[in-house]
């Protein structure tokens, strides 16, 4: 039973926090409100404040959610591969379609990053942060094992995973007529390629 009232809860959870990123989408964290959250989700604000603190905790869940979704999308399509190249080739591609297909999902993330605050009242974008970011740690753990297995050339590691990542996030804000997202990742793929060597 314990179990069953567990399931339910994380479901309740996970539909307030869905509301709350169709909110922050559509009118920015500063004008979002439980009140809103709730009248997205057809929940009363009570019913919020069951399974969250207040504003800043369930902006705090909904952060942690968001960035838990990229993380097991990115490594479900890297981890079968068997070469660092097709890992290195797939971690691109998964992350440029996960921002094309999941761009709510990244305007919920940026507005709670450049507007949320901490417990301590740290904006999240200056926070310290102890535990590096997952993703980083997977491309850059590709880019040196593929040295040491030789598919890569001599470079540093750590400055191309920081280019690599910044091209991705920089896909966010490509004007559509510009290029397609296809497009952009074929042409980051080949000049990626031409850094490996």
């Amino acid at each position: 039973m314990e179990n069953k009232h567990s399931l339910i809860a994380d479901a309740r959870r996970e539909q307030i926090i869905k509301a709350a990123i169709v909110v922050l989408t559509e009118i920015g964290y500063l004008s979002t409100s439980l009140s809103k959250i709730a009248n997205k989700a057809n929940i009363s604000t009570g019913l919020i404040s069951y399974h969250f603190s207040g504003k800043e905790d369930l902006m705090r869940n909904t952060l942690i959610y968001l960035v838990e979704q990229e993380r097991a999308f990115i490594k479900g399509k890297v981890e079968p591969k068997q070469t660092y190249m097709e890992k290195l080739m797939v971690f691109i591609e998964a992350s440029l379609a996960y921002q094309g297909t999941n761009r709510a999902y990244n305007i919920a993330l940026l507005e709670i990053v450049f507007n949320g605050r901490t417990p301590d009242n740290v904006p999240y974008y200056l926070a310290e942060i102890n535990d590096e970011d997952e993703l980083n740690v997977l491309l850059k753990g590709i880019l040196y094992k593929g040295q040491e297995a030789k598919e890569f050339g001599d470079f540093d590691p750590i400055v191309i995973a920081i280019v690599i990542r910044g091209a991705i996030s920089a896909s966010l804000s490509l004007p559509k007529t510009e290029m397609s997202l296809e497009d952009y990742n074929e042409k980051i793929i080949k000049s990626v390629l031409k850094m490996l060597k």
